[in-house]
């Protein structure tokens, strides 16, 4: 019986773990699938409001202490020489080879308190350091993630978290507040008033327009979201419900969920023993047509997601030497990939088809099946040139959209072919049906896709915009 993630690599290879995991499909959990339906909220963030409730699929992990600041500087990629209370930045940290491990947002709150928030490969991470890097004056607490399959039972969280976005966002805001409020400057916190309830804020936009996360202690859930919903109402305001929730990063252009790369390297291994057998890094799934043997296949730099500007090289972190041997320009650059209508339309109507053949489904508005999901990019010569990693379908560009990595040498406009499903019928992991292979084919265009958020939106991995 193993203990930890390295006893069940002793017994079996990570890929062969990791590609026929039981864990079922990756969910959003809590939050209802939708509110209206998912069309009408997807186009919501692009044409009047919506309110994003993020209060249950992310970790928090809370650091103070005169010590959290050197945590911080120590695992991250990004610079803290300009890190004041009130303002946030994106965590990216890499292992000893220069691979990405993750990412969130730590947000400092005062002082000597900060909050991570976000999935958890960089939690794990930053708690494993916390408790062995040797930080005297430092505390590390953990509010994991509401669970998947709540089966009813009563769910709370230390903050409930929400995003006010979207064109009509700032009318919802101002309104809220009973009068103008300022812009503050972009990844900024402030207070504001809700019903009665001062509340934290972010200057945020994911979707393209200036907008606000807001939280506060998770009793005030209900009245603050029923506060914004009521103000929003003029508006057009939607809430936006988990099923269409995760596909607006197919616009605006993150990837969310690289494997993280722990699962070789000695370096890693003392982290390896910490990780226990119901860790994420442990049941997570890795679906896809892109099949390797060597895990080490599936690791990305930070250029290849697209957070080559957050690397700076004005402190020591765990990495550091390996990215400082890398060359930048020949890492592969994330894109979206623009789907073939009449090809994906294919893998749709096989569904209909009674004597097949049988495509793997393409679920909307989101198609992945993995918690990590890596299918092969090929080019006119059957090369694979890159990962498509994040799938679905977006109502307002009418396309079936992914976010990708490809070589740097494929320029903008090139056609290439997604495989789509798993070889050989596929694998036995619990969110895979048996299913023939195909390809699709996919116009290789700018990232993010929305022309609205590539030209206003100011956010590092979405534009050319440098964090400091």
């Amino acid at each position: 019986m193993a203990n930890n993630l390295q006893e069940l690599l002793n017994q079996t290879s990570p890929v062969e773990l990791l590609r026929n995991s039981q864990i079922g499909s990756y969910i959003y959990p809590v939050v209802p699938a939708d509110f209206t339906n998912w069309i009408k909220e997807q186009r919501a963030w692009r044409e009047t409001a919506v309110l994003y409730d993020q209060s249950h699929h992310m970790d928090n992990v809370f650091l103070k202490g005169s010590d959290a600041i050197r945590l911080i500087s120590d695992t991250a990629i990004n610079s803290v020489a300009n890190f004041p209370v009130n303002k946030a930045k994106q965590y990216v940290p890499t292992t000893a080879s220069g691979h990405v491990i993750g990412d969130g947002i730590l947000f400092r709150e005062a002082e000597e308190e900060y909050v991570y928030v976000g999935r958890s490969p960089a939690s794990n991470w930053l708690m494993y350091h916390g408790e062995t890097g040797g930080y005297q004056n430092l505390d590390v607490q953990v509010d994991r993630r509401s669970p998947s399959r709540p089966y009813g039972h009563p769910v709370t969280r230390q903050y409930y978290r929400f995003q006010i976005q979207g064109p009509r966002a700032w009318d919802v805001i101002e309104k809220l507040n009973g009068g103008p409020l300022e812009k503050i400057g972009f990844f900024r916190m402030a207070t504001m008033q809700i019903a009665g309830k001062q509340v934290r804020t972010l200057r945020h936009g994911m979707a393209g327009a200036p907008g606000l996360e807001i939280w506060g202690p998770y009793e005030d859930h209900d009245l603050i979201r029923d506060a914004v919903v009521e103000a929003g109402a003029e508006f057009g305001l939607l809430p936006v419900g988990s099923r269409a929730y995760p596909s607006n990063t197919l616009e605006s252009g993150w990837i969310p969920s690289p494997l993280p790369a722990i699962y070789s390297g000695e370096a890693e291994r003392g982290y390896r023993e910490w990780l226990g057998v119901d860790s994420y890094e442990a049941t997570g799934t890795l679906a896809g047509s892109f099949v390797s043997e060597n895990i080490e296949d599936y690791y990305l730099t930070p250029w290849e997601l697209g957070y080559g500007s957050f690397v700076k090289f004005d402190h020591d972190f765990i990495g550091r030497d390996a990215l400082e041997k890398m060359d930048p320009a020949a890492q592969r650059k994330k894109v979206t990939l623009a789907w073939n209508a009449e090809d994906l339309g294919k893998v749709w109507t096989s569904l209909l088809n009674v004597d097949g053949p049988d495509y793997k489904f393409f679920d909307l508005p989101l198609a992945n099946y993995g918690s990590a999901n890596y299918d092969a990019v090929v080019d006119a010569d059957d090369n694979v040139v890159g990962f498509s990693m994040f799938t679905g379908y977006s109502a307002n560009e009418r396309r079936g959209l992914s976010l990708a990595t490809v070589s740097p040498d494929v320029p903008e406009g090139t056609e290439l072919r997604v495989v789509w499903g798993e070889p050989n019928g596929g694998t036995s992991k619990a969110s895979v049906e048996p299913h023939e292979q195909t390809e699709v084919r996919a116009v290789v265009s700018p990232v993010p896709y929305s022309t609205v958020a590539r030209k206003e939106y100011q956010g590092g991995w979405r534009t050319g915009y440098q964090q400091d």
